[in-house]
């Protein structure tokens, strides 16, 4: 199986660890083990004697079942055994797509989005049609171009909501248009829903699966709840035929997850809301910070994000975003993702949802480079 490289990540691997700033994080400021447990109002003793004392074997095959039942309260009707763990989501999302997708299938991918969705059933043998996002539609998909797209011969349609790189949000209405285009051809819609919940309101942001009984959506505990390293994530779906498919082939690559990590993603969903209300004022905060520093650009323009943690900024310099991306670093330590890693050129990907210093300190630093060029 041939796989393109993988932009956005190599990019990541290349600069990140010697970033002086980092803006190309996505992940809300991460949570140490510490932080979480004051943060939760845990008991620090009672836990460290359950984490020392716990045997390092082979956890719930399909997931503790506690943290599943946490699980199930992110979505509006949801059992325990409609969801199962994974290695982050990106293993969520390679599970559901080897799952699904067989050579020769059509599926329908919006684009940009997280690189992984579009070549994973490319290297399957899949024929792929993208759906483009643009800022003229608020970079959300369209309605009759998707409907051109599909056939009797499509059997995924693959969504990212809240997006990224844009951070658009697909309302209810709008995902439910989606929906009757999917059940017009009988097809899966797949939605990375790894942002959800990272909302600049307070209004429930539903989920594919609230809505279409072929949704699967997949999560983690990454970038909602500040706890990447955990390298946790799950699999939702309604769909009995799919899931028990998907636990045959979800024995191949990964029987369990950490007892561990598991563990510690329990504490986290069991105080969501206390997580989440500390998370929604960081990303409120920093993207005020982050629209204000565009305000007084006159060589950036933007969409406003209305949800997630990145945002897409479009420049009208004369130069590739991969070479400004890397003189910037070299010139400042500001590391920016190229919007060409997104199959967008002239833009480049922000994260703003890590401490608010450092992102005003970065952006100070990507003025007084660009004021160069």
């Amino acid at each position: 199986m041939k796989l393109k490289t993988f932009g956005v990540e190599q990019w990541m691997n290349d600069y990140e660890t010697t970033a002086t700033y980092n803006l190309g994080e996505t992940c809300v400021s991460p949570l140490s083990l510490q932080d979480l447990l004051a943060l939760t109002h845990t008991d620090e003793a009672a836990f460290t004697n359950k984490l020392l004392t716990t045997r390092l074997t082979y956890g719930d095959i399909v997931g503790a079942p506690d943290l599943l039942e946490n699980i199930t309260h992110l979505y509006q009707h949801l059992s325990s055994n409609q969801v199962v763990t994974t290695h982050g989501a990106i293993g969520a999302n390679s599970l559901a797509l080897t799952t699904l997708v067989e050579p020769g299938d059509e599926v329908v991918v919006v684009t940009p989005t997280y690189q992984q969705l579009q070549s994973i059933p490319e290297s399957i043998g899949a024929t792929v049609k993208l759906l483009a996002l643009t800022p003229e539609n608020d970079y959300l998909p369209d309605i009759d171009q998707l409907t051109s797209l599909v056939s009797d011969k499509t059997k995924l349609i693959v969504l990212n909501n809240p997006d990224n790189p844009s951070g658009s949000l697909m309302p209810r209405e709008h995902l439910q248009h989606i929906v009757n285009v999917a059940q017009s051809v009988d097809a899966y819609i797949l939605c990375d829903e790894v942002y959800r919940h990272l909302t600049q309101t307070d209004d429930y942001s539903p989920s594919i699966i609230d809505l279409y009984d072929k949704g699967i959506s997949t999560s983690s505990m990454s970038k909602v709840f500040s706890l990447a390293g955990l390298r946790l994530g799950w699999i939702a779906s309604h769909d009995d035929a799919f899931m028990n498919t998907l636990f045959s082939h979800r024995d191949y690559n990964t029987i369990s997850c950490g007892v561990i990590n598991e563990m510690i993603a329990e504490v986290a969903l069991a105080n969501k809301e206390i997580i989440l209300k500390r998370n929604r004022a960081i990303v409120r905060h920093n993207l005020q910070l982050l629209s204000d520093w565009v305000d007084q650009q006159p060589h950036i323009s933007w969409l406003k994000p209305q949800a997630g943690t990145t945002a897409l900024l479009q420049y009208d310099f004369d130069i590739p975003s991969e070479t400004f991306c890397d003189q910037l670093f070299k010139a400042t330590g500001v590391l920016l993702v190229p919007g060409a890693e997104f199959d967008v050129e002239h833009a480049l990907r922000i994260g703003y949802a890590f401490e608010d210093a450092e992102l005003q300190n970065g952006l100070n630093q990507l003025s007084a480079f660009m004021q160069t060029l």
